[in-house]
């Protein structure tokens, strides 16, 4: 199993999600809406180096299989060319419980 967390524009959070919707074997996503302090380089407007960002970021665990094409997903539906587009993360996740039932691992998804 694989996590995958994507921070992106909020602006294009339906885009992306509309697209990871259609992948018929996806289990779920979690969005949340966070604040980063990202590094201009160079700062624009002579503004400071660091910048107060709203982003969108999106968490979901998948099977290991899925993982580079949920990856891709994210990445053709984020992109606008611009600085600030995101960043998208992979980790690899030893173990899952879902609550409700007690399963585990593949099967918790």
């Amino acid at each position: 199993m694989r996590e995958i967390k994507a921070i992106i524009r909020p602006e294009r959070l339906s885009t992306v999600l509309q697209a990871l919707h259609e992948m018929p074997r996806l289990p779920g996503v979690t969005v949340s809406y966070v604040r980063g302090f990202g590094r201009q380089v160079p700062p624009q407007d002579g503004g400071e180096a660091f910048a107060a960002v709203d982003m969108a970021k999106l968490e979901i665990v998948v099977p290991t299989e899925l993982a580079m094409e949920v990856v891709s997903t994210i990445e053709r539906t984020a992109h606008t060319g611009h600085v600030g587009d995101g960043k998208i993360f992979m980790l690899p996740v030893e173990h899952a419980v879902k609550v409700r039932s007690g399963e585990r691992d593949a099967n918790a998804l």
